[in-house]
């Protein structure tokens, strides 16, 4: 497989707690010199250089910055290290989707978006591959999505020495009122998760 198939090979996952997001063009990002660490040959992603390119990307589109969620950073890490043991790209390692994986975690959001990725070496090359993919830029510029995780795992016997994934979320405003409220003994119960409905590229999954 050449290099250069390799380095577009990428997943999609939508999750409409969830919707479909918009698309746009590309960008020119800032140049910072941990858009370009080479994680095949040892270097380490930088998590806040990745949402701050994701950000500027995404104001550039009159949409809101994202900032690292602990919760989505634990579920990104983890996708990343299942699909590079398994050396398989995919949303469903085990059986379990993306959906299944937030409500683990305990995340709780209006919409939510997943990115996987194999074989891109540094964060400039993820990035411009799924800017240039139609699905994974859409779920790039989720609109209303403030919260982001992502992750890349070296895999140096794999097929792509590289593993990635990224989750970008909507954060249900009702629960955050919630969680801040909670020091408060104001006694007021918290509102209920609702259900998710899973989308693969537009088409609807069976409930997990």
């Amino acid at each position: 497989m050449s290099t250069f198939l390799l380095k577009r090979l990428a997943g999609l996952l939508l999750v409409p707690l969830m919707l479909a997001a918009c698309a746009a063009g590309p960008t020119t990002a800032p140049v910072d010199e941990t858009f370009y660490a080479n994680i095949a040959k040892g270097g380490a992603l930088d998590p806040q250089a990745a949402a701050a390119l994701i950000s500027d990307y995404r104001r550039g589109r009159g949409l809101p910055a994202v900032t690292i969620d602990p919760v989505l950073m634990n579920v990104a890490e983890r996708q990343a290290k299942s699909m590079a043991a398994a050396d398989q790209l995919s949303h469903n390692i085990g059986g379990r989707g993306l959906t299944t994986r937030l409500k683990a975690a305990g995340f709780s959001g209006l919409k939510a978006a997943e990115n996987v990725g194999a074989g891109y070496h540094t964060l400039a090359e993820a990035f411009s591959g799924w800017r240039d993919s139609p699905s994974h830029n859409k779920n790039m510029l989720l609109p209303g999505a403030t919260r982001l995780g992502i992750a890349a795992v070296r895999s140096p016997r794999s097929k792509y020495s590289v593993y990635w994934a990224m989750v970008i979320a909507v954060p249900d405003p009702k629960l955050e009122a919630a969680a801040e409220a909670a020091a408060n003994p104001a006694g007021a119960s918290a509102p209920a998760a609702g259900g998710t409905q899973v989308l693969l590229n537009g088409a609807p999954l069976p409930a997990q």
